[in-house]
């Protein structure tokens, strides 16, 4: 699994996850968030991209990111894309959140931003997905507060 750093490039999980620490030991006495979204977009018929932004938030005072890319195919509706958006979030909150407390540094607050919201198509879909994230112990925030989906994640999915 790669990362991609806008100012870094290509990095490893591992990578990703030292350079958070790193922006966290810079401020240390600042609150932090660690939020993580996917998006996705369909390509000619049968072609979706997702991508997943990891996104850690020096609270009133900017953050930095990372994201990672992957294509399937067959994934036609709207109901199979947003809960597969999901299981990726979660996936890849999980691999963070046991780094985290690896390293002593499980207080952090990780939110699950979800490209679902009361307007629109996936308005039906949102006591299902925020129940996964909620189940799963992270918190959930859906549009229009879910930026690390809607804005950070959908940038790389053009």
């Amino acid at each position: 699994m790669f990362f991609y750093s806008p100012t870094k490039g290509k990095m490893t999980l591992d990578e990703s996850f030292a350079e958070i620490i790193d922006y966290i030991r810079e401020q240390p006495q600042e609150q932090y968030k660690l939020i993580i979204g996917t998006d996705s977009q369909s390509y000619f018929e049968s072609e979706v991209l997702f991508v997943t932004a990891v996104i850690i938030h020096r609270v009133g005072k900017g953050g930095r990111y990372f994201y990672y890319r992957e294509k399937h195919y067959f994934l036609q509706s709207l109901r199979q894309r947003i809960f597969y958006e999901t299981s990726l979030s979660l996936d890849v909150a999980g691999r963070f959140t046991n780094l985290l407390s690896a390293e002593d540094h499980n207080r952090l607050n990780v939110e699950i931003h979800l490209d679902v919201g009361e307007v629109g198509d996936t308005k039906e879909l949102i006591r299902e997905v925020v129940g996964m994230v909620i189940g799963s112990g992270f918190d959930a925030r859906i549009k229009p507060d879910s930026y690390g989906a809607t804005k950070v994640a959908d940038r790389y999915t053009k």
